[in-house]
C-alpha cells in the first residue's frame, strides 16, 4: 500500500497514487466505466501497472469497513 497516500492539501485529502494528483476513487471509476488498463496508462502515462493494483487492493481493503446498501433485491 506504499503507492497510495493522502494529504489534506491535494483533493481534500482523498487517497491519491502517490506523486500524483489522481485520486483512487478517479481509478476504480474508470475501471467500472470499461476502461482499460492499458488505456488508462495510455491516457496518463506517469501511472504504472502496479499503480493501478495497488488502487484496487486499496478499495478491497476500504470496503471490508464499510456498509453495504442493498442496490436491488434478488429475484
Amino acid at each position: 500500500m506504499s503507492r497510495i497516500t493522502t494529504n489534506p492539501e491535494i483533493l481534500g485529502g482523498k487517497p491519491i497514487i502517490k506523486g500524483t494528483r489522481i485520486s483512487v476513487e478517479f481509478i476504480i471509476e474508470l475501471l467500472a466505466s470499461h476502461v482499460t488498463e492499458n488505456e488508462i496508462l495510455l491516457d496518463y502515462p506517469d501511472l504504472t501497472k502496479e499503480d493501478i493494483s495497488a488502487c484496487l487492493t486499496y478499495a478491497a481493503h476500504a470496503l471490508k469497513n464499510e456498509i453495504y446498501i442493498e442496490l436491488e433485491k434478488a429475484a
